[in-house]
């Protein structure tokens, strides 16, 4: 856990009250903490407090959003941490690896996708909110009709393999790299879907 991100950064509290959590969400919390919000869930405590979170993060989750403005915050946060994260050109060109995490195509631009999807429609769709993982979410944007079957299909499998070799790669086992050509059709695909639905 990076402590770095909590609100306020270095100079945020550890520990702040539900109360005090809620109100930095709807009043002060940036595009890129709502998304991260998309992902968070209860893993352990009070039954009862787990419950008050949930409902906090529905409501939070379920606000009308400006599609325009979350577009460019979206694209935004992505095109900065790409400029920091992502392959530079020409990096890989000997050796023709592709990062499954952040080059375009990859598994960071699925995740922004489906936070995206999740922000700009759960206000009219709060079945949006049920689950905290891609996979599931995926289903959901299915079922509301969002992305056609064959579009879903195609994140969800790029997804699979994709996390399995990023968390080889967290646990010192494996690099998160594969040779481009391997992997070449599906970031292209995952590229076009970004670009219909955030760039056009």
């Amino acid at each position: 856990m990076d402590m770095r991100l909590r609100p306020s950064g270095n100079s945020g509290l550890l520990v702040s009250s539900l109360h005090a959590f809620r109100e930095y969400q709807l009043k002060e919390a940036w595009t890129w903490e709502h998304q991260a919000l998309v992902r968070a869930r209860v893993v352990a405590g009070s039954p009862a407090l787990g419950e008050r979170f949930r409902a906090v993060r529905r409501e939070v989750l379920g606000q009308p959003r400006d599609e325009a403005k979350l577009k460019a915050a979206v694209v935004e946060m992505r095109e900065k941490m790409r400029s920091h994260l992502g392959s530079k050109p020409g990096e890989h060109d000997k050796t023709a690896q592709f990062d499954l995490k952040q080059d375009r195509g990859g598994i960071v631009d699925i995740e922004f996708l489906v936070q995206y999807l999740v922000l700009r429609y759960a206000a009219e769709l709060p079945a949006l909110l049920r689950w905290t993982d891609n996979i599931r979410i995926l289903a959901s944007i299915e079922a509301e009709g969002l992305l056609a079957s064959d579009e879903v299909e195609l994140l969800r499998e790029a997804t699979r393999p994709t996390a399995r070799r990023v968390t080889a790669r967290a646990c010192r086992i494996a690099p998160a790299c594969w040779a481009r050509r391997r992997c070449a059709t599906t970031a292209r695909g995952v590229a076009a879907l970004w670009r219909r639905l955030l760039e056009e």
